[in-house]
């Protein structure tokens, strides 16, 4: 209890040195929980389009069912495909009029005789797409192969960029952080040399000396995690609606209050540490 009586005494007597030291936890933890949720966010999208039809073939309209059928079973004897789903040309215009329903003018000009059957395949392994495709453009009766590689690839590609910038960036705020608490409790450590001098004489242990200054970097660190964790959700909720509606049929939002509330726990274990990491290292610099 005395250990934080003098903790809080240190805090107040230098509240400009304590709000700078805040600010740079706070502006760390803001950078980790953004990019945080650019990370949860591009691997779930990932997910998502990996898990969506990934190679769409639309037949020509003399394409047989008996050579549809006889396709689809020569595909699924690849072990490669982890679902087969025929859409007819009646399907097709039911999909076609409930994407269109807004629009009675293109629903006017569009029957389903103009409309191509096609086979939505899904592929255990992303790796398998290329292979799939090509063998399915050898048949004379298909009119087209799409598939989804190329915008999983770019996806995957943006995730890494992100991943690799936000650890980056992580990793400089995160040296500051422990530079400016090292700092600011080597400043206070200075100053108060001669009351530590006399509380030795006194028969006080290093540790007695230290744990005021390295309870006070864990303060600096536990308040700016929480500020910048909170600043950061803030505003994930205010703008999840028009993310929203930019990621339609993406189930992506709402973030999980479980998920947030796991960062915020990961983000006060790393703050307490990087904050009594600094303390200790300027506490033991000075006190040696």
């Amino acid at each position: 209890m005395k250990f934080l009586k003098t903790t809080w005494q240190n805090v107040r007597r230098s509240p400009y040195q304590a709000l700078a030291a805040i600010l740079i936890m706070t502006l760390t933890f803001l950078v980790v929980s953004f990019f945080s949720f650019v990370f949860l966010g591009s691997s779930k999208i990932i997910k998502y389009f990996e898990s969506r039809p990934q190679v769409t073939v639309f037949f020509k309209d003399e394409a047989k069912q008996a050579d549809i059928d006889k396709l689809r079973d020569q595909i699924l004897s690849t072990g490669k495909i982890s679902s087969v789903k025929f859409i007819s040309k009646e399907q097709a215009l039911k999909i076609y009029k409930e994407q269109n329903k807004n629009d009675p003018l293109l629903l006017e000009l569009v029957t389903a005789d103009i409309l191509p059957s096609s086979l939505e395949i899904s592929t255990s392994k992303i790796e398998d797409l290329a292979s799939i495709s090509e063998t399915l453009k050898g048949s004379s009766f298909i009119q087209e192969v799409v598939f989804q590689k190329d915008v999983v690839a770019t996806l995957t590609s943006w995730t890494n960029a992100a991943r690799t910038i936000g650890i980056g960036l992580v990793s400089v705020f995160s040296l500051v952080s422990v530079f400016i608490i090292l700092t600011i409790v080597g400043i206070k450590v200075s100053q108060k040399r001669e009351d530590i001098e006399i509380m030795r004489l006194v028969g006080a242990g290093s540790w007695y000396v230290r744990w005021p200054f390295i309870l006070e970097g864990m303060f600096y660190g536990a308040i700016g995690s929480v500020v910048g964790w909170a600043v950061a959700s803030g505003v994930l909720l205010y703008s999840t609606p028009l993310l929203s509606s930019l990621l339609k049929g993406i189930p992506l939002l709402p973030v999980s209050p479980i998920f947030l509330l796991e960062l915020l726990g990961i983000e006060l274990l790393l703050a307490v540490f990087l904050g009594a990491l600094a303390t200790y290292i300027a506490v033991l610099r000075y006190l040696k």
